[in-house]
């Protein structure tokens, strides 16, 4: 059982520090920026240098995991993450918020090296007929973070500006990198093959591999449909639904409470539905009741049930999150485990990015509540091919 498995409880916690401590900075750093230079072109250049790592380096990330020890790579990973975190002790002024865009990258490809390790790491260290359980698990921990960060971070950077932010962060990566460090996890054969023939074999694995290839349709089709609603989320709020700052503020909140009621309750009751059957039927689920969020004020423009029903959201989108981490993890071997979630993060990426551009054409032309259903459809299209596909 996972509740005496001590490997697992420890990289369990150390993830919900660590996301927690990538809450603050990110969160921190958006606020303090705006701040500084009074300009949203910043704060946008600041968020995009930190995401442009996942779509660059996710599938580097990933041979990094499958060639050197994981937790020495979660561990060396942290406390760079720390050391990379210092210089922002020596912003002043607005001239030096180049500063702080160094930092937003060395951050954002530390943390596309993290994502594939921990993913990857976790079959070491758990029964396979327990993964859909401690997949849910880890998923709750990254919304519990959210919870956490969100509000420290702001916080923070309003009690002690970007000072007390670093100083935050650091403890938390440090308090990570000394719980990952006492993991002990089977040991794996040494790898032979070079980086860069790793790397190509990873490459080939996407596209030759039928379970693969599928995970990475769904990856590019779903992270088009979040990179849509996290353009049009706020002024889905502000003008279709009236709502103010407050309210936009309220409606995440319940969306992340949603995510953690929704990994307690696959946790808590993971079912033996196949983890193929789990993503596709959580998808659909999920696609369906965004489609009612974003459609019910054509009849009502009142608040609450946009509150609801992002609330319900948060139960199959956590069964969707476990049933895709699990087949992940189960589409090759362990010597691969790393690649294939470094792939998964890259597609993702790459089309969340396009998704915010295209939520630009879109919201302008035919509307939030038009553009905002391509998503909630993309979502009931990419459930329905994992369902339909044989191979996975």
């Amino acid at each position: 059982m996972l509740g005496g498995n001590r490997d697992y409880r420890r990289l369990l916690l150390a993830g919900l520090i660590s996301q927690t401590g990538d809450w603050v900075i990110s969160t921190g750093l958006a606020f303090h920026v705006y701040r500084l230079t009074g300009s949203t072109l910043s704060t946008a250049i600041m968020l995009l240098v930190s995401r442009l790592p996942d779509v660059l380096l996710g599938s580097v990330a990933g041979v990094l995991a499958d060639r050197w020890d994981r937790r020495r790579v979660l561990v060396t990973t942290d406390m760079l993450l720390a050391l990379g975190l210092l210089p922002l002790l020596a912003v002043r002024g607005p001239d030096q918020v180049w500063i702080v865009y160094a930092v937003a990258l060395w951050t954002g490809v530390l943390s596309t090296v993290l994502a594939p390790a921990q993913k990857a790491l976790v079959p070491q260290i758990v029964a396979e007929s327990q993964l859909v359980r401690a997949n849910a698990l880890q998923g709750q921990t990254g919304q519990v973070a959210r919870l956490l960060g969100a509000m420290l971070g702001g916080l923070a950077v309003g009690a002690g500006g970007l000072a007390a932010v670093m100083l935050i962060d650091v403890a938390s990566f440090l308090a990570s990198a000394a719980l990952q460090a006492t993991l002990r996890p089977p040991g794996r054969p040494a790898r032979t093959a070079t980086m860069g023939g790793q790397w190509v074999a990873g490459l080939r694995l996407a596209v030759g591999d039928a379970d693969v290839r599928l995970l990475v349709a769904y990856m590019m089709i779903t992270g088009l449909g979040e990179g849509i609603f996290a353009t049009l989320a706020a002024p889905f709020v502000s003008d279709v639904l009236g709502g103010a700052g407050d309210a936009f503020g309220l409606f995440l909140s319940v969306q992340a409470v949603g995510g953690i009621l929704g990994g307690i309750v696959v946790a808590l009751r993971p079912g033996r539905a196949a983890p193929r059957v789990l993503l596709g039927g959580a998808t659909v689920v999920f696609g369906l009741v965004d489609l009612a969020l974003f459609t019910y004020p054509l009849a009502t423009p009142a608040l609450w049930p946009a509150l609801v029903l992002i609330g319900l959201a948060g139960v199959p989108a956590a069964a969707a999150t476990a049933g895709l981490t699990t087949l992940a993890q189960r589409a090759v071997g362990d010597d691969r485990r790393g690649g294939v979630f470094g792939v998964l993060g890259s597609a993702h990426a790459a089309t969340a990015l396009g998704g915010m551009a295209l939520a630009g054409v879109l919201g302008g032309a035919a509307g939030i509540v038009p553009a905002l259903c391509v998503h909630a459809a993309g979502l009931i299209v990419a459930g329905v091919m994992v369902l339909t596909c044989a191979h996975a």
